[in-house]
Parts: structure tokens; C-alpha cells; sequence
């Protein structure tokens, strides 16, 4: 039952975690300017849209494992491990700041990713190893773009 647990509150940290990017994410895309304003606005919203699906789908899982996902913004603040926008990132910081929050999920993942595999939940695993490979695609991108 304690490793159920632990993977439970693993789960639960990617639910914050997306929840917080999901408004980072929207934040950027309403604020983003420049010459690449067209290319990151339309990629801001394609990230916070699969962002709201990670969110449903990892809750979801939670729920299967018979446990409760978190549902306040107050929650998901106190238990991410990544943070809100400043709401004054020029066009830079914003990727950059995407691509560490990305680094710190992809570790968290891997976490999760064991646990799951220990237990024998391949549901969870591979549902967390989908979102992993998203990311690492998602910080490729990121960081080819930030390259001079």
C-alpha cells in the first residue's frame, strides 16, 4: 500500500504541475510579442491545451488508483515543483522558463515511471512515459529555438 501511495502523491504533483503551467502557459501566450510572436503564440496554445488534457487524464488515473487528485489552484501551488509566470518574460525567459520547468517534469516522470514499473501498473507508466516523451520533443524544440 505505501508504494500505491507514493505513486499516487507522484501523480498528484504532475496534476500541479500542469495545473501551474497551464496558466503559465496561457500567460505567455497572451504576452508574448516580437518577431516570433506568431510561431510561440500558436505554440503557447497548442502546449496549454495538451497541458488540460495531462491535467484530466493524470486526475483521472488518480481516481482509478482510489485516491483523489488535487482540485484547487491553491493546492497545486503548494505541491509544484515548478513555478508561475513573472508576467514580465520577454520572448527568451519564456522559452527558457519552459524548458527548465520541462527538465525538473521529465525527472519527476522518471520517478514516477519506476514506481509505476515496480508495482506492475503499466496503465500508469505508460501514461507517464507518453507525457515524458512529449516533453523531451517539446525541450528539443525549445532549446533548438533559443540557439543562436
Amino acid at each position: 500500500m505505501a508504494e500505491e501511495n507514493k505513486l499516487i502523491q507522484i501523480v498528484n504533483k504532475q496534476v500541479a504541475n500542469w495545473t501551474v503551467l497551464y496558466m503559465k502557459l496561457h500567460n505567455f501566450h497572451w504576452y508574448v510579442k516580437g518577431t516570433n510572436f506568431f510561431a510561440l503564440h500558436v505554440k503557447f496554445e497548442e502546449m496549454y491545451n495538451e497541458a488540460a488534457v495531462h491535467i484530466d487524464e493524470l486526475a483521472e488515473r488518480i481516481l482509478a488508483l482510489e485516491g483523489s487528485p488535487i482540485g484547487t489552484l491553491k493546492e497545486a501551488l503548494e505541491i509544484a515543483s515548478v513555478g508561475e509566470a513573472e508576467g514580465k518574460e520577454d520572448t527568451n525567459q519564456m522559452v527558457q522558463s519552459l524548458t527548465n520547468d520541462f527538465s525538473v517534469l521529465i525527472t519527476e516522470l522518471n520517478e514516477g515511471i519506476e514506481v509505476a514499473a515496480n508495482m506492475g501498473d503499466e496503465s500508469t507508466g505508460d501514461m507517464l512515459i507518453a507525457i515524458h516523451q512529449g516533453l523531451e520533443k517539446h525541450n528539443w524544440m525549445l532549446k533548438a529555438y533559443l540557439e543562436k
